[in-house]
């Protein structure tokens, strides 16, 4: 069994979270409706969003999902202590990398492609304000089912404070873990539906 599984069940949306991404043709942030999504089988999270014409899914393992929530409080401190920086050369990686896995839909009527890009943490200051981010880097396509997609897109989602600490609160093992044993689920056992055997 894979280390990573948690418990056999499907997915299920553990609600919705605010956040903010930059629009093609305005230098103003967007404000999107981003569902959050629990894949127990694998332990990964997956923001679902739409992005100009396409569809994003963009999936958090539990390292990344920790390095999110530590990044974030560390955010907050140099915030309260006004430590920021506006170069964002300086800010986009401020707090780490993680790997990712992404998956997306350019237009709603595309096939889905797949990469496996690195998301940096840190902050960025769109019309003045500072935003916690999350800055998707360019990854190689994997799937190899449209030879004129080499790549998957790099893009930001941005957070105030509070909006991260809505997603940081969904991204806590400790939370998923109790979602889970309230559904009657323990963590790591197999499903009571399927009856395990070992010939002899």
């Amino acid at each position: 069994m894979d280390s990573s599984f948690l418990a056999d069940i499907d997915p299920f949306s553990l609600g919705f979270v605010n956040a903010s991404v930059d629009q093609s043709i305005s230098s103003k942030l967007k404000e999107t409706s981003v569902e959050v999504i629990f894949y127990p089988r694998d332990n990964e999270v997956a923001l679902v969003f739409r992005h100009g014409l396409g569809r994003y899914q963009q999936f958090w393992n539990e390292a990344g999902r920790k390095l999110f929530i530590d990044g974030l409080e560390r955010y907050k401190e140099d915030f309260a202590n006004q430590a920021l920086v506006t170069r964002f050369s300086k800010s986009q990686a401020a707090y780490g990398k993680a790997k990712g896995r992404f998956i997306w839909e350019p237009l709603l009527i595309s096939p889905k492609y797949r990469s496996s890009p690195f998301i940096s943490l840190g902050y960025r200051f769109k019309d003045k304000s500072p935003y916690f981010s999350a800055y998707q880097l360019r990854a190689k396509e994997e799937t190899r089912s449209n030879k004129g997609i080499t790549e998957s897109p790099q893009y930001s989602v941005y957070f105030t404070r509070a909006q991260g600490d809505q997603l940081a609160f969904l991204f806590d093992q400790a939370f998923l873990l109790k979602t889970l044993a309230d559904m009657g689920f323990s963590p790591g056992a197999p499903s009571s539906t399927r009856d395990a055997y070992v010939e002899k």
